[in-house]
């Protein structure tokens, strides 16, 4: 610790990513990467947009890709606020939406990031127990035994569990909290979730938040998105321009509308992720795993008689790299992302061969 550290970066517990190792023939299944590139429209317009224009400032609103992401979400653009990647966007939805005087509540296992920036923004908070199922119980994110929560966040489908809340649930939470601000992290939502973009013209304290970066192939891009209330909005936009005026660059913006346009090329490599998941699934279980049911582009699964870290290790051995957690409940699972047919092939093949040994 220095001395010349401000008092809060001491009480830090900072965020964790996965790890982006340097090893030859790496089958990567740990960060939860699209298997397939961008679009190749995606391409040629940064191509293009890598021009003289670089000398200047991008545009600080980042007009163009708000109305791009209007158009597909079905909304205006001034319930668009967009940032460098979702993280950042989260960054400031905790700290101009979720910081108030009763606790934030999310659930007990869920995205990490959410304590980190409760403790760099100190804001309180509280976790609501998954089931023994690993399903979010909506009940305890409605006033009641558990109290009015100050705001309430969660994914949707969750990470690391890959399990989903249906439209209809997700709008229970939202519904039954009037007063607080109810924001859904909808990063894996294209995987098979149900968005709750459609119910924002219905609920001013909801918030959407999604990412380019899973199924839209641009996790080296940096672009994430929020959709809510114009009012919601502006808090937003009043914090941005408070830390960095201009969070979206030229080649970025280019990119982001390119892969937004190209619906198409989204559209096929979605289900194609969709499909290798649904047989990476079935052949876990083919193996003895237990596979909680996913609408992300990952799963989360166990073997009932062997160590999880023991499995990772022994993958990591073979070039094959996924995550594991050491967190209680969890430390017994593993996080692996869905990759291509085969990088899957190998993955099964290699715990074959572990769970033989």
């Amino acid at each position: 610790m220095s001395r010349f550290w401000s008092p809060v970066v001491g009480t830090l517990s900072p965020y964790v990513p996965g790890e982006q190792p340097k090893l030859q023939n790496l089958v990567k299944l740990n960060t939860n990467e699209h298997p397939y590139g961008p679009s190749p429209k995606v391409l040629e317009a940064i191509r293009a947009a890598a021009d003289d224009t670089l000398k200047l400032y991008p545009d600080p609103s980042s007009d163009r890709l708000r109305h791009a992401i209007a158009k597909n979400a079905g909304v205006q653009a001034n319930q668009v606020f967009v940032g460098n990647g979702s993280d950042e966007v989260l960054a400031h939805v905790f700290l101009a939406l979720l910081k108030h005087d009763k606790p934030l509540r999310f659930p007990d296992i869920t995205y990490s990031f959410y304590p980190v920036y409760c403790g760099l923004y100190g804001i309180q908070y509280e976790t609501a127990p998954l089931a023994a199922d690993f399903s979010i119980n909506v009940d305890d994110y409605l006033p009641g035994a558990n109290g009015q929560a100050g705001a309430i966040i969660f994914p949707n489908p969750n990470a690391p569990t890959g399990r989903a809340l249906s439209l209809a649930d997700a709008e229970r939470i939202v519904a039954g909290n009037p007063d607080a601000v109810v924001v859904v992290d909808e990063a894996y939502v294209d995987f098979g979730g149900e968005s709750a973009v459609g119910l924002i013209g219905r609920y001013d304290n909801l918030l959407v938040v999604q990412t380019l970066s899973k199924s839209r192939s641009l996790a080296g891009l940096r672009v994430g998105f929020a959709v809510g209330s114009a009012e919601l909005i502006d808090g937003l936009e009043r914090v941005k321009n408070s830390f960095n005026s201009y969070p979206i660059d030229r080649l970025a913006e280019a990119g982001a509308v390119a892969a937004l346009e190209d619906t198409e090329y989204f559209d096929k490599t979605r289900v194609a992720v969709i499909e290798t998941r649904s047989r990476m699934t079935a052949g876990l279980q083919a193996l003895g795993f237990e596979v909680l049911p996913s609408a992300a582009n990952f799963v989360f699964a166990r073997h009932p008689e062997k160590d999880a870290a023991g499995l990772a290790a022994a993958l990591r051995e073979r070039s094959i790299i996924v995550r594991h957690f050491r967190h209680a409940r969890i430390d017994q699972f593993l996080r692996i992302t869905v990759g291509t047919d085969e990088q899957v092939n190998l993955l099964l093949e290699a715990l074959a061969q572990v769970l033989q040994g």
